[in-house]
């Protein structure tokens, strides 16, 4: 018997892109040293060489004050990770998607509130009245397709743009547009139909001519299964023994909702080129960093393709991704000129960049992260906790314990041990204080 994750209990398996917590924990001024040598310490104590591992870059006004790779780019080689390096972004996609949509918009071409039926007639919408910034905003109700048990076996599988659409287009909506929040998937692979339906050009062909190029992002591409990438490496798992190559994905099906690739430094040159207000106005930006409020005045703590929230007082505009072999995370505080990109070559459990990129984004501030405290709690205790939980997505999570600790596995994924903070909250090691994990790992 399956049971909803009472949240906050589990907070951190509302995993596909949950609402970002706000940071309100006490924040204190961090002893002042070695910025450097203190972001060294985080990214070696978790990529190691021999093993797959990352590339960092960390900005501060204006200036790229760390950069660097780590672990290795290629097991079978031997070859350590640059920092100019080429790794697939997963949802990182999705601001490049949503940004895209904005220069339409600010061209006049298409309205944020217009229907989709304007530019896919033919998409069913089971009378509900779904508009451009729903697919944005995951607020659509359309049923991601990554969540759908049927796509698992059709990994390898070259789709047309069409048939991706026809994939999902069919299935019932889980809500009422703009009544709630979903990660969706398929919400922005119908952003990418609709710029290449306004635009006239393939989304490979937008991105590359009007993003890519202008900013010269030269290790910036749509990612290709076939076609030579310099400096692109391959992406890992932990497998039976050690770690494995990522399974094959088609790199069709991400499409506009994650299948771009990147480097860390051309990351940092669209983070400067977007909130620079060289793509879009200010006013379009705006409206991209503004949480969207739901039918009955919720905020979901999502814009258009960011996560908006608060970090012990300042503003973080953010966005994680995973794809097959790589976990990516980057997170901008706008007003403190902050930047941090970290890129995972794996998938790998307790390689997750997001909480590095945290640690560091606290260094940067020159604030010291909260510490979170753990109690022990007996096993009958714990017993109570064990059992099949169900997040907003449907997705099935296993809950057990094993002496006296408790874990969680999604299926087909690896255990994460949850730390008792109280008789009835539990956190992950792994994750980031009093937040949300940020993608599942094929979220693409």
């Amino acid at each position: 018997m399956t049971r909803r994750i009472p949240l906050p209990l589990f907070a951190f398996l509302a995993v596909a892109l949950a609402v970002p917590a706000v940071r309100t924990l006490a924040a204190r001024p961090a002893p002042q040293g070695d910025l450097a040598a203190k972001i060294d310490a985080i990214m070696a104590g978790i990529y190691k060489p021999g093993e797959p591992g990352a590339a960092i870059i960390v900005r501060k006004d204006g200036q790229t004050v760390f950069r660097k790779g780590y672990g290795t780019a290629d097991l079978e080689l031997g070859v350590p990770i640059e920092p100019d390096m080429v790794f697939r972004l997963g949802s990182i996609t999705k601001q490049f998607t949503a940004v895209s949509i904005l220069m339409l918009a600010q061209e006049g071409k298409l309205g944020l509130q217009d229907e989709i039926t304007k530019f896919l007639p033919d998409y069913p919408t089971q009378g509900k009245r779904i508009t451009v910034e729903h697919l944005l905003t995951h607020t659509s109700g359309i049923q991601s397709y990554t969540d759908m048990p049927e796509w698992l076996p059709l990994w390898r599988k070259d789709f047309t743009v069409k048939e991706l659409v026809d994939f999902f287009k069919d299935k019932p909506m889980q809500f009422e547009p703009g009544r709630s929040w979903a990660y969706s998937n398929s919400g922005y692979i119908l952003l990418g139909a609709i710029i290449e339906k306004v635009s006239g050009k393939t989304y490979e062909e937008f991105v590359t001519e009007k993003i890519f190029k202008p900013l010269g992002m030269k290790g910036s591409t749509y990612g290709s299964t076939e076609r030579i990438i310099p400096r692109r490496i391959p992406g890992y798992q932990a497998g039976k023994g050690g770690f494995v190559n990522a399974p094959y994905l088609s790199m069709t099906q991400p499409y506009a909702a994650g299948s771009l690739l990147s480097t860390v430094d051309d990351l940092a040159v669209w983070s400067d080129a977007v909130f620079a207000g060289k793509l879009v106005r200010k006013e379009w930006l705006d409206k991209a960093f503004t949480p969207y409020t739901l039918a009955n005045g919720e905020s979901t703590g999502y814009g258009y393709g960011w996560l908006v929230g608060d970090f012990a007082g300042h503003r973080s505009i953010e966005h994680g991704g995973g794809i097959n072999g790589f976990s990516t995370y980057e997170m901008t505080l706008p007003e403190d000129r902050i930047f941090v990109a970290i890129l995972t070559n794996s998938a790998i459990a307790g390689h997750d960049p997001e909480p590095r990129a945290v640690k560091i984004a606290w260094l940067a501030l020159g604030l010291t992260e909260p510490e979170r405290k753990a109690i022990m709690l007996a096993a009958r205790d714990l017993d109570a906790f064990a059992g099949v939980y169900t997040n907003d997505r449907k997705r099935e999570f296993y809950v057990s314990r094993e002496g006296d600790k408790l874990f969680a596995q999604q299926q087909g994924g690896s255990k994460d041990e949850f730390t008792p903070a109280s008789a009835t909250k539990f956190f992950s090691r792994t994750t980031r204080p009093d937040s949300c994990s940020s993608k599942t790992p094929q979220d693409a």
